[in-house]
């Protein structure tokens, strides 16, 4: 024989807040509805950032995306479990991902449980079901909650009413973060031949390239705003050098060789991950993978993965674009120079990844030159 319905066993004790967190709009309010029909109260959140801010509303379970801006599912499961508990606080995440290793790292952070994009409506109910069931459980073990309703209403209302401006101020000092980031590369690019142009394309190859190599949704995001500081050591290289139209002498060439370092000096010590792959990039995207570049002569693999990304898209938009001392190289030449350098140079499994993307490189070419 059934037991009783969770509906009757829940109902008079407390009426669950479930937060859902997805970036996609159109998930984001689909997901809510299934939510609010199944009797829940919903919170939205439209990013990780605002995720964190109303887990203090006092939900009950948060239902989140893998892929969000800011902080992904990853980055709010873990920030959340340095204060709740995956009893007191269940977190489902919505994902396509399939990989051991993802799903292994979703538990580390402490994901309670997963459902698989599309949504099957039946599915989560039961999965919201059994969580919040044994959830319940716990709540009635560890007191009646029946005096504190009063005091809980009252203080959600009065978080309610400053979520906004806080949640505002915490995407405008993001937003500020990355500005003063972006204009920093711009300074080191103004000095040379091409300006924003370059490293708006550099970011965004390297975002191509990454996600189709599958990496975690932080690094991917991580990595659209660290790549353009590629090249921000060339602040300390003198004018007549930097900008000499034709070759460079052999003591030039040195001169020049040193703005590897000098970029992984000006960004060393950041609290920032994004300036600390920032200067990774920088320091690295001139070694080659067989151990012959600059400044330090790694190989292989001890280049970091954001510096061999960036060095194949480096190569492509360098060459692709105009300078003053001679025109764009078609890019069917500049795909074969690269293929002649392939395991040398770059990464192989690196430019087959580029390789297979190249209809969305060609489409953020052509669309940040007009062809």
């Amino acid at each position: 024989m059934p037991g009783p319905s969770f509906a009757k066993r829940a109902a008079p004790a407390q009426r669950f807040r479930i937060l859902v967190a997805d970036d996609d709009e159109l998930a984001r309010t689909l997901h809510a509805e299934f939510v609010r029909g199944f009797g829940y109260d919903v919170e939205v959140a439209a990013d990780g950032i605002e995720a964190l801010a109303k887990v203090a509303l006092g939900v009950d379970l948060v239902l989140t995306d893998a892929h969000m801006p800011n902080l992904d599912g990853f980055d709010v499961a873990r920030r959340i479990r340095e204060t709740r508990t995956p009893q007191d606080l269940p977190i489902v995440m919505v994902t396509s991902l399939e990989a051991r290793e993802d799903r292994l790292r979703a538990y580390q952070v402490g994901i309670n449980d997963f459902i698989n994009k599309p949504v099957d409506h039946v599915e989560l109910r039961l999965r919201l079901h059994w969580l919040l069931e044994l959830k319940a459980a716990q709540d009635e073990l560890l007191a009646s909650q029946a005096t504190l309703e009063a005091t809980v209403e009252r203080r959600t209302r009065e978080l309610r009413s400053a979520l906004e401006d806080v949640t505002a101020a915490q995407r405008r000092i993001q937003e500020g973060h990355l500005d003063t980031i972006y204009r920093l590369t711009l300074a080191a690019e103004y000095k040379d031949h091409d300006t924003a142009g370059h490293i708006e394309r550099i970011g965004r190859y390297s975002e191509v390239v990454a996600r189709a190599m599958h990496l975690a949704p932080g690094v991917i995001d991580t990595i659209r705003h660290a790549a353009p500081m590629h090249d921000v050591g060339k602040l300390g290289i003198p004018d007549h050098i930097l900008l000499k139209p034709g070759p460079l002498t052999d003591e030039e060439r040195a001169i020049m060789n040193t703005h590897a370092s000098i970029g992984g000096q000006i960004l060393a010590g950041s609290s920032s991950p994004v300036i600390q792959m920032g200067q990774r990039v920088a320091l690295a995207h001139h070694e080659k993978w067989d151990g012959t570049g600059y400044p330090n002569g790694l190989s292989g693999e001890e280049i970091p993965i954001e510096a061999r990304i960036c060095t194949v898209v480096d190569f492509f938009d360098a060459l692709t674009f105009d300078r003053p001392y001679r025109d764009a190289v078609p890019n069917d030449q500049v795909r074969d120079m690269m293929r002649e350098e392939n395991g040398t140079r770059f990464d192989a499994d690196v430019l087959d990844v580029f390789f297979s993307v190249e209809d969305e490189i060609e489409a953020i070419q052509a669309d940040a030159s007009g062809r």
